[in-house]
């Protein structure tokens, strides 16, 4: 009974982790979407633990952006050119000013959020279907008016401190569950003129500071006193988003190319309401 209990549990963790691998890069939601397999699945864990798993599997996702993502962020190598060296270390300067307003907030009022919007399940469920609405009819909207304007920055090494700044205050918004921390930040760059492949570049490589310091925080707020099948769902949770997360990346990248973000737009709409029925009918 407890080896069948124990593989019940890992077999929830893979699930997340492909939940996470996909939903973390497309600009749907990890958050609210994660949340709402929980609610379905139920992990067997105390609620301390839970809270931590569905941040701290960040990790693997993060990883996978490091590795595709190396050559640019990496400002060493004997084989990289004085200007690509330049280039990666101007990445972190921007990736570093647009990380100050979720540093400042989420460190300021991390309790509060997490109070207000995750211990109720209620209010989780209600305002991630009024987020997953809202900000698909606003890339609709948005993608409809950029329609037929050229983006004035069209590359990663264009973007200016100036754009940075602005994409790190559009990141937090997606400390309301729901709204999608990749989402948030590529509106936000779409709006200022960027194009959707350099706004997917910098919301990717913006991810690795910010999902890092959150999952490093949590683990803190948790403390390292796991039990042996903790340690085991972490893991596979983390391994298994890792992999997916390579896939949904190298996908979106080769997608924004050649098609908008309207799609994702009507997904998060039909979504939302089909969650928000869900929990009028079931509640």
């Amino acid at each position: 009974m407890l080896l069948t209990s124990s593989i019940l549990e890992i077999i929830k963790s893979i699930i997340l982790g492909i939940v996470e691998g996909v939903t973390e890069w497309l600009p749907i939601s990890s958050t609210g979407h994660m949340l709402l397999v929980n609610e379905f699945l139920k992990l067997g864990e105390s609620q301390e633990f839970i809270d931590m798993f569905l941040v701290v599997i960040q990790l693997g996702a993060i990883l996978a952006v490091v590795v595709l993502f190396w050559n640019k962020i990496i400002p060493f190598g004997a084989n990289k050119k004085l200007e690509e060296k330049r280039q990666s270390w101007s990445l972190w300067g921007k990736i570093i000013v647009a990380c100050i307003p979720a540093m400042i907030v989420g460190l300021l009022l991390n309790d509060q959020i997490e109070a207000l919007f995750y211990h109720s399940s209620v209010t989780s469920v209600i305002t991630i279907a009024a987020t997953l609405i809202f900000y698909g009819v606003l890339f609709i909207v948005i993608e409809n008016r950029n329609k037929d304007q050229v983006a004035k920055i069209r590359t990663l090494p264009q973007v200016t401190y100036k754009t940075a700044l602005f994409v790190g205050l559009f990141q937090l918004l997606s400390l309301i569950p729901g709204t999608s921390r990749s989402g948030a930040t590529i509106i936000g760059a779409i709006l200022i003129g960027t194009s959707r492949v350099a706004a997917a570049e910098f919301t990717f490589v913006l991810s690795i500071p910010v999902m890092f310091g959150a999952s490093l925080l949590k683990l803190y707020k948790f403390g390292f006193d796991f039990t042996g099948l903790e340690v085991a769902v972490l893991l596979v949770g983390v391994i298994v988003a890792f992999i997916v997360s390579l896939i949904s990346i190298r996908f979106l990248m080769n997608y924004v190319k050649k098609h908008d973000f309207k799609v994702f737009g009507w997904y998060r709409i039909v979504l939302g309401i089909i969650v928000l029925v869900y929990f009028l009918i079931f509640a």
